[in-house]
């Protein structure tokens, strides 16, 4: 709710704290971005397992170099969900193959540590292959955290140094190795007004 309400308040921009931090890298692909749709719980199939990624919100973007693909994963407290050593425990073939895919998409010659989170995973291959199937120069995996104590960023950022980040900013990392499309991780801080916002019901 805290993220919906953020981001209907926004329309028809992006939230003023996703601009700013993505502008911070003086990057040309990420300045100036047009948001020309905004789609929320966004599915991404991915083989192996029994449900789709689900994705909080996909933002579309544009600007003079392109499109540049957002996958919004939303969190106020919560965790991002088991560890790979959690998963892994007592997990069916299929679901074994998906973390094996995931690590190939992800450029892995080795698994990652168990005390990655499985979500991370997901979330940002979600991003990889919405940008590349829509053609996008960039693709971008950005956790718009509510917390005020920036809750579980330490497992975060533990997952960008698995994935040999490149600081493009403060909270901005590129991946090395993805050029078609680009991949981009960030974090941001989002209002805390929006923590007491309490959006109408749709019944």
């Amino acid at each position: 709710m805290t993220a919906a309400a953020c981001w209907e308040d926004s329309q028809p921009e992006l939230p003023a704290e996703i601009i700013s931090l993505l502008e911070s890298a003086e990057d040309a692909s990420l300045t100036n971005l047009k948001l020309l749709l905004a789609i929320p719980e966004w599915e991404v199939e991915l083989p192996g397992g029994d449900r789709p990624s689900q994705t909080d919100v996909l933002a579309i973007t544009k600007n003079n170099n392109g499109l540049v693909v957002l996958c919004v994963e939303a969190k106020v407290e919560e965790p991002f969900g088991p560890t790979l050593a959690d998963k892994k425990a007592g997990a069916s073939t299929g679901q074994i193959d998906r973390i094996e895919y995931l690590e190939k998409e992800l450029g892995r010659t080795s698994p990652f540590p168990d005390h990655i989170r499985y979500q991370l995973l997901h979330r940002t291959v979600s991003a990889l292959l919405t940008a590349r199937d829509l053609s996008a120069p960039v693709g971008v995996m950005l956790v718009h955290s509510f917390s005020q104590a920036s809750a579980w960023y330490e497992d975060f950022e533990a997952f960008c140094k698995e994935l040999d980040g490149e600081p493009l900013s403060d909270n901005l990392w590129q991946v090395p190795g993805h050029n078609k499309p680009r991949l981009i991780l960030g974090w941001c801080k989002g209002n805390p007004a929006y923590l007491e916002t309490a959006l109408p019901s749709a019944l």
